[in-house]
C-alpha cells in the first residue's frame, strides 16, 4: 500500500464540474492499492498516517500529529501511485490491486481514519476522473509504501 500525504491549508474534489468534497487545514491523502496488500498493511498505513508528526507546535516545530492538530483530512484513490516506470515510457499499472480488492481497502481505511479522528474523512469517488486542487502548506510532502517498512 502506498500513500502520499500532503499537509495542506485547504483542498478540494470535484467531478465534472462539481464539487465533491473538500477540507480547511489537514492532510491530502492520495491512496493506492498493491496486488496483495493485506489488513496488515491498511493497519501499519493507518497508525503512520495518523501519529506522523507533520504539523506545527506552539514552537512552530514539525511536531504534532493531524490527531493533536484537530485537522480534517480528504482521502483520494490513485492507482496511479503503483506505476511501474522501469520499461519505457508507457507506465505499468499491473501492481495495481482490482478495483473489486482495493475499493473496499480504500474504504476501510478512509473509515478507520474517521473513527480515530472523531469526525467524516471526506473522499473523492472511487475509479472516476477527479480534479484535486490544494494549497500545499510549507510545502509538506510525505510517501510512505508498506513494502518499504525498514
Amino acid at each position: 500500500m502506498k500513500v502520499v500525504i500532503q499537509r495542506v491549508t485547504h483542498a478540494k474534489v470535484e467531478v465534472r464540474g462539481s464539487l465533491i468534497s473538500e477540507i480547511g487545514k489537514g492532510m491530502l491523502i492520495l491512496h493506492g492499492v498493491e496486488v496483495g496488500d493485506s489488513e496488515e498493511d491498511l493497519e501499519y498505513i493507518l497508525k503512520k498516517t495518523l501519529n506522523l508528526r507533520i504539523f506545527d507546535d506552539a514552537n512552530g516545530v514539525m511536531n504534532e500529529s493531524i490527531l493533536q492538530q484537530e485537522g480534517e483530512i480528504l482521502c483520494v484513490s490513485q492507482f496511479t501511485l503503483l506505476a511501474d516506470t522501469r520499461k519505457g515510457n508507457r507506465p505499468s499499472y499491473i501492481k495495481a490491486e482490482r478495483p473489486e480488492l482495493s475499493s473496499p481497502m480504500y474504504d476501510k481505511y478512509c473509515q478507520r481514519l474517521s473513527d480515530n479522528l472523531g469526525k467524516p474523512v471526506q473522499k473523492g469517488i472511487f475509479g472516476e476522473d477527479m480534479q484535486v486542487t490544494l494549497q500545499n502548506d510549507g510545502p509538506v510532502t510525505i510517501m510512505m509504501d508498506t513494502h518499504n517498512k525498514e
